[in-house]
C-alpha cells in the first residue's frame, strides 16, 4: 500500500523506492527529512497553483536536490546545485528514464535556488523550488493549512532545522567558495565563514580587461 501524508501519496515505483533506498542511506537525517518535505511542500504547494507534476519525476528530483552537499557526492569546482543535478541523471539514465524527464529533473535541481526561472519551466522543475522555498525560507507557508503543515512535520520533524541546515550549506561549499558567485549561497558563507566578503558583480565589470 502507497504511503500518504497530508493527502500527498509517495510514489510506490521501483525508481522511487530506490531512491529513497540511496538517498536514506547516503543523506544525514537532516537531509533526507529535508528532501522528503520538500517533495510533499512541493506538492502541496502544486495543488494549490493548479501544477500537475509527474509525481515520480518530482520526488526523484526533490530527493536529490541536495545531494551535492554531501561528502563523496560534492566537487570542488562547481556548484553543489550541478552535483546533484548531475548525480540524479546518472540515476536517472541507468534506469533507462526518457532524456525528456530526465532533463526536467536535472532542471529542477539545478535551478532551484534561482528565484522565480523555475516557475516559467514545467511542473517537475516549478514544484521542487516550490518545495525547498517552504521548507527552506517559510514563503507561502501561510497558504497551506495548518494541518497539512501538522502531517508533514510529524512525518519528517525538523529540530532546529534553522541553524542545522545552515551549517549544511556551510560545511557543503566553504570549499569551493568562487562556486557561490552570483547565488544566494554566497550570503551563507559571508555569515560563517571568517573573512569570506562575496565576488561583487560591478567590480567584476569595472575591472575586467576591457579599456573602456
Amino acid at each position: 500500500m502507497s504511503e500518504m501524508i497530508a493527502g500527498i501519496t509517495i510514489p510506490d515505483t521501483a525508481l522511487a523506492r530506490e531512491t529513497t533506498e540511496f538517498i536514506r542511506e547516503t543523506a544525514p537525517p537532516l537531509l533526507y527529512h529535508h528532501s522528503r518535505r520538500v517533495y510533499l511542500f512541493g506538492s502541496l504547494q502544486g495543488r494549490r497553483l493548479g501544477l500537475k507534476a509527474d509525481a515520480e519525476l518530482l520526488y526523484v528530483g526533490a530527493m536529490f536536490h541536495d545531494l551535492g552537499l554531501i561528502e563523496g557526492h560534492r566537487s570542488t569546482d562547481q556548484r553543489f546545485e550541478l552535483d546533484g543535478a548531475d548525480a540524479a541523471r546518472r540515476f536517472l539514465t541507468s534506469h533507462n528514464v526518457p532524456e525528456t524527464d530526465v532533463r526536467k529533473v536535472w532542471e529542477a535541481i539545478a535551478l532551484h535556488t534561482t528565484p522565480e526561472v523555475p516557475y516559467r519551466l514545467e511542473p517537475e522543475v516549478a514544484l521542487v523550488t516550490a518545495g525547498v522555498e517552504t521548507d527552506v525560507l517559510g514563503l507561502d507557508y501561510a497558504e497551506l493549512a495548518e494541518h497539512d503543515i501538522a502531517a508533514v512535520v510529524t512525518a519528517h520533524p525538523r529540530p532546529d532545522f534553522k541553524r542545522q541546515i545552515l551549517r549544511a550549506f556551510t560545511d557543503g561549499f566553504k570549499d569551493r567558495p568562487d562556486t557561490t558567485f552570483g547565488t544566494m549561497n554566497a550570503d551563507v558563507l559571508e555569515h560563517f565563514v571568517p573573512g569570506f566578503r562575496h565576488t561583487d558583480f560591478v567590480e567584476v565589470i569595472l575591472n575586467s580587461a576591457w579599456p573602456e
